[in-house]
């Protein structure tokens, strides 16, 4: 039997079979846990394999700790320990490293999801803390730590600038409001401009609109909305220009016919006295007399005109 093989005696002593222990051992060092020394040896033979064998259980159980951790951390997301169990010394200190360095790498990462979900939710007041424990961060957690709280702040600044523009031209009325953000790019700077070209159009719009409008109001009917819009501000500006070129042609139409009615009936050209000659009167009778003794009646005056005019 290869137990009898494995174990002679020599001088009284139990041996070891080096060719069954160099097996053993040259599958251990391949990384093959699944091999055991012979548990049959006896004496000092025996207490060899069994420690051996125990050294390689060790090896093994910390192998599946640590695999089972790249499982659920790395795979599944579920921040677990290893479970040191009975083993001490260097192999419980293996797996406090190993825990160790799983809490590590779990505590950024939660950092990071409670700013994100802050932000998500539409807090901005929240950041990452650049120390753990009371432990500075190091490395590439704390670039991490530095570009979330960077993205936040602009993000904060961003939307604090927006909502002052938004105030100040919509509901204050304070024209010419422009965001100001300071060392934005990409699509943050994209944002930012077209918030402030939507304030600049506004801001030209309606003080165009007030021109137009105040002078209309003081009675200059000359000028006319010349801003480019579209859309619904596009509906306003031609309304709001055929309504001056519409009163501009009812003034200019009202100061003909004033100055037509006006001096056609000026004093200082008064029109010749029209004489009316009553039918019932005989052309004879009607020559005997003097332009003096006639009717009244029959004059046109120059008040009476005015009063027709009017």
């Amino acid at each position: 039997m290869a137990t009898k093989a494995a174990t002679r005696s020599r001088n009284g002593a139990d041996a070891i079979d080096s060719k069954v222990a160099l097996r053993v051992l040259a599958s251990v060092q391949r990384g093959d846990f699944s091999v055991r020394m012979p548990t049959d040896w006896s004496g000092s033979a025996g207490k060899v394999a069994a420690a051996i064998n125990d050294i390689i259980e060790s090896n093994q159980r910390v192998e599946r700790e640590i695999r089972r951790l790249s499982r659920n951390v790395g795979k599944e997301g579920q921040v677990k320990r290893a479970a040191v169990g009975h083993s001490g010394g260097a192999w419980a200190a293996t797996l406090d490293a190993v825990n160790d360095l799983v809490e590590d790498l779990a505590q950024p990462n939660t950092e990071i999801a409670r700013v994100i979900g802050a932000v998500a939710n539409g807090d901005l007041s929240q950041t990452m803390a650049l120390e753990i424990d009371g432990r500075p961060l190091q490395g590439q957690f704390l670039t991490t730590a530095k570009t979330v709280n960077t993205m936040v702040g602009q993000l904060n600044a961003f939307a604090s600038e927006v909502t002052r523009v938004a105030r100040e031209v919509g509901t204050e009325g304070k024209l010419g409001g422009q965001a100001h953000v300071r060392g934005v790019a990409g699509v943050w700077k994209d944002l930012t401009d077209n918030v402030n070209l939507m304030a600049g159009n506004l801001t030209s719009q309606v003080r165009n609109i007030a021109e137009v409008t105040t002078a209309v109001q003081q009675g200059d009917l000359s000028k006319k909305i010349t801003v480019d819009v579209r859309g619904e501000i596009l509906e306003l500006k031609q309304t709001i220009n055929t309504m001056v070129d519409q009163l501009n042609a009812f003034a200019n139409e009202v100061t003909r016919v004033a100055r037509e009615v006006g001096t056609a009936t000026s004093p200082r050209s008064p029109p010749a006295s029209r004489t009316v000659t009553s039918p019932r009167r005989s052309r004879s009778t009607s020559g005997a007399r003097s332009s003096s003794s006639r009717t009244p009646s029959t004059r046109w005056s120059t008040s009476s005109m005015r009063s027709a005019t009017r």
